[in-house]
């Protein structure tokens, strides 16, 4: 029965070789009599691969999207290559409230909201251990941190609370295995989510370390790299200007800005450390992570990884994702309308020339795919947008904690009350809760105390929340999509535009310029930029977010993600060309007739 079955395979093989034989054979005058730019292009299409041999992801952590628009006129190499040689979305938005960088990296990686994934925040109170707890700390005691280059570091990191598989852990799955899966970052929240659960190496940088976790492994070559190329080895080096002074947009000092210590608000920014110390601190590598040193080690650590694992080359698609953190620093520390944003985004323009040159010549100019976005955007620092005349300034969660806990207390109920304030999430101490929502006039107290705090224009309630219900209010859409039962919060504050949500302990200066994390369009909009395999190039306006990007790449790679919440971006994918050569390229309805504007 096994001889009579493999014969008839063989037979079945041998009639569809020769009926594909008789094809080609008719298929090539018929091809040839339409000239010889479309007999070039049947073999140009012949020679193209299926799939990408690569798919690269890369996120600017804090890139608001009008960077993009502001700065495009200065860039020279990749980033201005992106732009016009790719597929820009000039509308792409995150529709949540907690933009931060966990939540963000996540939707990315995922094509999946908060709601569905779980990542809610950076990190959100436990209720069951009673503490706050990061979302990639991982309790199993059988999992811990690594440290390349000798480095011990603490605790124990990995992508368990994510809810659903990135699609990087999809590709591998659906594509037998043959998925090489690396991730970059100065963030472990950042590298972990884009890898999801298990990759061949997500590694990030902590206290002056690369470092990894046991269920990712570590590889030779970066323990090399770590060796050789230490962020100590920049000890005693200067940020300086890129351009002429002429060339910035803004003023020597920004308004509010508030930089990292050892560090004053004018140019040069010198690598030094504590002064008098002489050797790398900490002070030393927080400066280091927020100068552009930084980006250039992320940018050559991506290069060598392609180079000894031969990405691109093996069988299956393989995955390289990038998180560039220092613009979040940066931005955190000196505000969106400083020179220093505008310089770091023109030495991580020439960065990514560089690494997207060494793509080419490694990979293949249009054998990879890749993707630029950013995880959130960024507030303008108050104190310099008081300048214009507008409502702005800080929100002190601390304050607000304190008015619920004075306003509750009529009510006998324990103290403390509020169990933490963390970012727009009220959490309640065990059972508070519960009894506020059969308790009208206790409720309404804690409501009314909460809307008299300077900046607060709403509170909602976790019940509001629930099951993403149907809502013409943005805001309260937002806050639905990023609600995950049992780590969201039980209050929900939205501040008013153009306040910054400040959890500075009351009488403490301020420890950073600015920040994000609220549903408004400068936490929201950001770059969302497609280039190489698949990809048609042009100016696209309709309104998308960066949950689109995963599903885009699931298309192209041929893989089903779990979440619907992303959509394919199908107007940005090249259309069959049957009927046209190569000097007539398809363009969409979506893009206008001229090119993007350098």
């Amino acid at each position: 029965m096994g001889f009579l079955w493999k014969r008839t395979l063989l037979q079945r093989g041998m009639i569809a070789a020769a009926i594909f034989l008789a094809g080609s054979i008719s298929f090539v005058p018929r091809i040839a009599a339409q000239g010889p730019l479309a007999l070039a292009a049947a073999r140009n299409a012949s020679n193209t691969p299926a799939r990408p041999k690569l798919v690269v992801l890369l996120v600017v952590d804090q890139m608001r999207g009008d960077y993009v628009d502001k700065f495009l006129g200065q860039w020279t190499g990749g980033l201005k290559r992106l732009v016009e040689e790719g597929a820009w979305f000039r509308d792409a938005a995150y529709p949540y409230a907690a933009t931060e960088t966990c939540v963000g990296h996540a939707t990315i990686s995922t094509g999946a909201f908060p709601a569905t994934h779980g990542m809610v925040a950076n990190a959100w109170w436990d209720r069951k251990e009673q503490k706050m707890v990061t979302c990639t700390a991982d309790p199993d005691a059988n999992v811990k941190n690594i440290g390349y280059a000798g480095a011990t570091p603490q605790g124990a990191d990995t992508a368990w609370r994510m809810a659903v598989p990135s699609f990087a852990e999809e590709l591998k799955f659906q594509t037998s295995g043959a998925t090489r899966i690396v991730t970059f970052s100065l963030k472990a929240r950042a590298a972990i989510t884009m890898a999801g659960h298990k990759a061949d190496a997500a590694t990030w940088f902590d206290g002056g370390a690369w470092v990894t976790s046991s269920p990712y492994g570590t590889l030779p070559f970066i323990e090399e790299q770590a060796k050789s190329h230490p962020a100590k080895a920049d000890f005693g080096k200067t940020w300086s200007l890129a351009l002429p002074e002429s060339a910035y947009w803004y003023g020597e000092k920004a308004l509010g800005a508030v930089p990292p210590g050892g560090w004053d608000l004018t140019f040069p920014h010198p690598l030094s450390g504590k002064s008098g110390v002489g050797e790398p601190d900490a002070d030393f590598y927080n400066h280091w992570a927020s100068s552009p040193y930084a980006d250039t080690a992320l940018t050559e650590l991506a290069e060598k990884t392609v180079d000894a694992l031969n990405l691109g080359k093996a069988a299956g698609t393989d995955f390289l994702a990038v998180s560039y953190s220092t613009v979040d620093y940066v931005g955190h520390a000196f505000g969106p309308r400083s020179r220093e944003i505008q310089d770091i985004l023109v030495r991580l323009d020439k960065d990514l020339g560089t690494l997207f040159a060494h793509l080419d010549a490694k990979v293949g100019r249009g054998n990879y795919v890749v993707a630029l976005t950013a995880d959130h955007g960024v507030v303008p620092v108050p104190e310099d947008m008081q300048r214009t005349g507008v409502d702005a300034g800080l929100l002190h969660l601390p304050e607000l904690q304190k008015r619920i806990e004075k306003a509750i207390e009529a009510f006998k109920y324990p103290k403390p009350a509020v169990a933490s304030v963390s970012g727009s999430d009220i959490y309640f101490a065990p059972s508070v809760y519960d009894k506020l929502q059969h308790d009208p006039a206790a409720m309404q107290a804690v409501l009314d105390a909460a809307l008299e705090q300077p900046g607060v224009a709403a509170v909602y309630r976790a019940e509001e929340l629930r099951d993403r219900p149907a809502t013409q209010s943005l805001m309260h859409r937002a806050f639905a999509y990023g609600y995950f039962p049992g780590r969201s919060g039980d209050l929900f504050i939205l501040p008013k535009p153009y306040w910054l949500l400040d959890g500075t302990p009351l009488g403490t200066p301020r420890a950073y310029g600015t920040g994000h994390g609220v549903p408004y369009n400068y936490d929201q909009h950001v770059p969302v930029l497609l280039m190489g395999f698949g990809i048609q190039p042009g100016q696209y306006f309709q309104p998308i977010t960066p949950a689109d990007i995963a599903p885009t790449f699931a298309a192209l790679c041929g893989i089903t993600l779990s979440s619907r919440d992303g959509h394919v971006l199908a107007d940005a994918l090249k259309k069959p060309t049957e009927a046209r050569g190569p000097s007539q390229p398809s363009r969409p309805k979506s893009a206008p007739a001229s090119a993007p504007n350098p």
